[in-house]
């Protein structure tokens, strides 16, 4: 309340302003002792009595709650969820969607919010930010299910003057149905563990059993639909694995590849106190506290390996599908500004695990090293991600009708010799024969231009800023906790190849679709990184030295400190985020897609299969309606699984608002659930806009190659 609170503040002002009068009479040596005394008793006293009275407001404050605000707040995240669900349901129905179901109600919700400002400006009334903002969303959505529903009951008219499904559309609406029903069950448990004390405190191993769990799954339903075995041949009558497609091999391999990620994640764990008998991860404390110099250098060692093996993971991966081919800023910092990176992280972690005795006369040096090289890292990522954003083309282009090779093949007898002559001189001609044939088969004096890496361009931007952000965020984190990073990389891979086999074992006639139990699982691997990275949804187990990576004792604003422990805690959320449009485009990059088409004449069939072996990520441009279609329903699916863990830990924390650990358990959990989800929706917005920012590059350059 704001008299008690300005109560306050006097009695505050009053005693302070008393101590430094004090304190200026005891610099002066004009009190004597008992007089000394008994006003430092006085002091004491009023202090206490300002630590009582606002002990007693904010105890008067925790137990008084807004049951008709907090009812409200759920009812606006539930229909945010809602809004999400069916607003990814419909993306692909119509082409007017964007207009009638998005952009009109927002307007309806700007216009709503300037009828509220004007009202309380002309009633002089206090402005309420919050109630403002909630209004403002509940007439945009009240707008989008207007429309929605005036769609509605034209598609349900229809659908009941049709008659009545046939068996086999009815079993196809039965495995659409249990297909959703899987993921959604998963998702359903994952949100009922939040109502449970026992499992909020226990969560760092519920995640990881219900991504593995969801991940069987698939494979079962896969079984289940028949997609794992070929069909049997009349005289195949025997079951046996001869009866699998090969493709269930790699599918199992990868399958187990993910479970080994998942319990090698659980040795990065962070304790709660509330489990006595836990100890925590020897893998959290940094190498500065180890004594043995053999172990320490052991774990250096390693670590540093590791980031090497990020780096060249990475570039051979890029190298693979032709984008480290072109001169561009972006891919030269890619060859020399990803190992300078590894440089500079090396150089802090050795200075920072050294301990004071060993150094003697270089401490000042030392000092001066911890602060630089972070910077340097911070630096470094800037620069990459500027050039990122500037020119995110990845692509080189060269002229068909240049020598692709050598003209001739060379002769291994003796040098001089007609022989010598006999054997240069044909395949001169010949190669001169094939070059002007090849001009005229052309047609025009217009060039062919065969481009590097642009099957890849879009993920190749990802793949670098996960690899810049990654970089980063294990400046952040103690050095042994690159293990667990390396692990969030790997098992993400998996993840990404799951999906794309699933995908195609599945047959699946929606390429520009992401499955919902791709975005769970996706998710749910963010959660479990979460824990896996050291931290706990409580605040004794945040990460408070990262606030000084790079800084010397002090801070001059509160402001950065704050990024830097919010990026340590939420580093997974960031990644994962981030990365999530790889999703949709993993699947073109592998070319795992079957496409069933009908086969053309044998002549023209193997231009064409040579031709669809080199599209890759370009079959999105043939369609750019479909995919920005496709980026927006990723995105709706990733926002409704987030704001369904929200709405669990809203309606946790409202319901069991009079329970003994609220303020232990449920208060803390949905603080860090809340950051998470904003940390989460503005990295998804990040990575959907930085795809959006390759289009328009991939455009600009297709638009200045036909004028060549």
């Amino acid at each position: 309340p704001a008299e008690q609170l300005q109560h306050l503040q006097e009695l505050f002002s009053s005693t302070v302003q008393e101590h430094t009068q004090l304190l200026a009479q005891v610099q002066g040596a004009t009190l004597e002792p008992p007089e000394l005394e008994s006003r430092l008793g006085s002091l004491i006293s009023r202090f206490q009595l300002y630590l009582r009275e606002a002990r007693a407001v904010c105890t008067q404050s925790w137990a008084r709650f807004h049951p008709l605000r907090m009812v409200g707040g759920c009812i606006l995240v539930a229909t945010s969820c809602l809004l999400c669900y069916v607003a990814s349901e419909l993306a692909t129905s119509s082409d007017s969607f964007y207009r009638s179901c998005l952009l009109y109600p927002l307007l309806w919700g700007l216009l709503g919010t300037a009828l509220l400002g004007i009202a309380h400006i002309f009633t002089q009334e206090g402005l309420d930010l919050l109630l403002v903002l909630s209004w403002a969303a509940a007439a945009s959505q009240m707008g989008f299910f207007w429309h929605w529903w005036g769609r509605h009951p034209k598609r349900a008219r229809l659908a009941g003057s049709q008659p009545p499904l046939a068996s086999s559309g009815l079993r196809q609406r039965l495995q659409a149905w249990l297909g959703l029903a899987f993921p959604m069950g998963i998702l359903f448990f994952r949100c009922g563990a939040m109502f449970s004390d026992s499992f909020v405190v226990a969560e760092a191993r519920v995640t990881p059993f219900l991504l593995a769990s969801l991940v069987m799954l698939l494979v079962g339903k896969l079984h289940w639909d028949g997609r794992l075995t070929v069909p049997e041949s009349p005289k195949q009558q025997l079951p046996g694995f001869s009866s699998y497609r090969r493709e269930i091999w790699y599918l199992l391999c990868l399958v187990a590849a993910l479970l080994v990620c998942v319990r090698l994640s659980g040795f990065f764990h962070q304790c709660r106190e509330e489990i006595p008998q836990c100890r925590p991860s020897l893998f959290l404390s940094p190498l500065a506290s180890l004594r043995s110099t053999r172990a320490k250098n052991l774990f250096y060692l390693l670590c540093v390996a590791l980031l090497a093996g990020l780096v060249f993971a990475v570039r051979s991966w890029l190298r693979h599908y032709g984008n480290l081919n072109s001169s561009d800023p972006l891919v030269l910092f890619v060859r020399w500004g990803f190992p300078l990176l590894v440089l500079c992280i090396a150089c802090y972690w050795a200075v920072a695990s050294s301990t004071e005795d060993s150094l003697g006369k270089l401490q000042e040096l030392v000092q001066v090293a911890v602060v630089a090289f972070p910077w340097a890292v911070y630096g470094l990522v800037s620069v990459g991600l500027l050039l990122l954003l500037c020119n995110p083309m990845t692509v080189f282009a060269k002229d068909t009708r240049e020598s692709a090779g050598s003209i001739v093949t060379p002769y291994l007898g003796v040098p001089g010799s007609e022989v010598d002559f006999l054997h240069v001189i044909p395949q001169i001609y010949k190669r001169m024969q094939e070059s002007q044939k090849s001009w005229l088969e052309r047609g025009s004096c217009r060039a062919t231009v065969a481009a590097y890496g642009l099957g890849s361009v879009y993920s190749a931007a990802l793949v670098i800023a996960l690899t810049l952000l990654g970089f980063l965020l294990m400046l952040l984190h103690s050095e042994r906790m690159s293990f667990a990073f390396l692990l969030l990389f790997l098992e993400a891979f998996v993840l990404l190849h799951i999906h794309t086999c699933a995908k195609g074992l599945a047959g699946d006639a929606e390429p520009f679709s992401v499955p919902w139990y791709t975005v769970i699982s996706w998710l749910l691997a963010a959660s479990q990184f979460f824990y896996s990275t050291g931290h706990q949804p409580i605040f004794p187990a945040i990460h408070w030295n990262a606030a000084f990576v790079g800084f010397y004792l002090d801070h001059s604003t509160n402001l950065l400190p704050a990024l830097l422990v919010g990026a340590n805690t939420f580093a997974s959320q960031i990644l994962f985020a981030v990365g999530s449009p790889l999703l949709l485009l993993w699947p073109f990059v592998c070319e795992m897609s079957n496409l069933q088409k009908k086969k053309p004449r044998k002549e023209s069939q193997e231009e064409m299969q040579e031709v669809e072996e080199h599209m890759m990520e370009m079959r999105l441009r043939e369609s750019p309606e479909k995919f920005s279609t496709a980026l927006l329903q990723l995105g709706l699916k990733y926002l409704f699984v987030l704001g369904t863990q929200l709405l669990a830990c809203v309606c946790a924390a409202m319901i069991l608002r009079r329970h003994l650990m609220v303020w232990k358990v449920f208060a803390p959990k949905f603080l860090f659930e809340s950051l998470g989800f904003v940390v989460s929706s503005i990295c998804l917005l990040l990575g959907i806009s930085l795809v959006m920012r390759v289009d328009c590059a991939v455009s600009t350059w297709l638009s200045q190659l036909r004028l060549r």
